[in-house]
């Protein structure tokens, strides 16, 4: 994260969009950015997903309609993302959120190769 400082990383509005599942944020920075849900939930901070160590990710599948129906502010810092599938463990700090938007085409990639490589689906 080169160049990113706790205070680019500070959002200024964070809206979810429930019709289109879609968690629009703008930063101070002037950075925007517009996060469908489904990839805040394969991406989740959590250990469920991440795993208890590199190589051990847990690929998430299914997750296509997933929706956010929640999102609790945690101090100054972060949200906690509550998720229509049960899913609500996980903080995302602002410098994730910027991340995640920054490499949302990288990661996005990513996980649909990964995806296809085990036979999986995005689908439920």
């Amino acid at each position: 994260m080169a160049g990113l400082t706790t205070k680019s990383a500070m959002p200024r509005e964070i809206c979810l969009h429930s019709e289109t599942r879609v968690l629009e944020i703008h930063f101070e920075d002037g950075a925007h950015f517009e996060l469908p849900c489904e990839y805040l939930r394969v991406f989740s901070p959590s250990a469920d997903v991440r795993g208890h160590g590199v190589g051990r990710e847990v690929l998430q599948q299914g997750k296509r309609m997933v929706n956010i129906s929640a999102i609790e502010p945690v101090g100054l810092y972060a949200v906690k993302l509550v998720f229509d599938d049960g899913h609500n463990t996980g903080l995302y700090d602002w410098n994730y959120l910027y991340e995640l938007g920054r490499m949302q085409q990288e990661n996005w990639q990513a996980y649909l190769d990964r995806l296809q490589e085990a036979g999986a689906s995005r689908d439920a």
